[in-house]
């Protein structure tokens, strides 16, 4: 993100929610002998972050947050660091969880 000039603000956000999507992917995305993918994308006012899993059948959801859970609570930090997220879907068996975080006009 330093050869994008990305901002200090937006790298802290953006460290969280990588932390948090690969994190879901690790454990929620996970197939024997398949891993995930990361890419990290800046460009025309928007730091874009996209974490691919082979478990396409298995959709993420933001869910209330148990207040005596240990987990749980990704998705919930996800919807309030970023500016935009979801989920995008193949090619078969793979889903996409995106998240984008706006960059500051210089």
């Amino acid at each position: 993100m330093r050869d994008h000039d990305v901002p200090y603000g937006v790298t802290e956000s953006a460290t969280h929610v990588v932390a948090e999507l690969t994190a879901n992917a690790a454990t929620h995305g996970r197939v024997a002998g398949r891993s995930f993918r990361l890419a990290l994308r800046a460009g025309q006012g928007v730091l874009r972050i996209e974490v691919t899993d082979t478990r396409g059948e298995d959709l993420p959801r933001v869910r209330p947050a148990c207040p005596e859970g240990d987990s749980g609570r990704g998705l919930l930090l996800v919807e309030t660091l970023a500016d935009r997220w979801g989920v995008g879907l193949g090619p078969v068996p793979r889903k996409t969880v995106w998240a984008e975080l706006d960059l500051p006009h210089p």
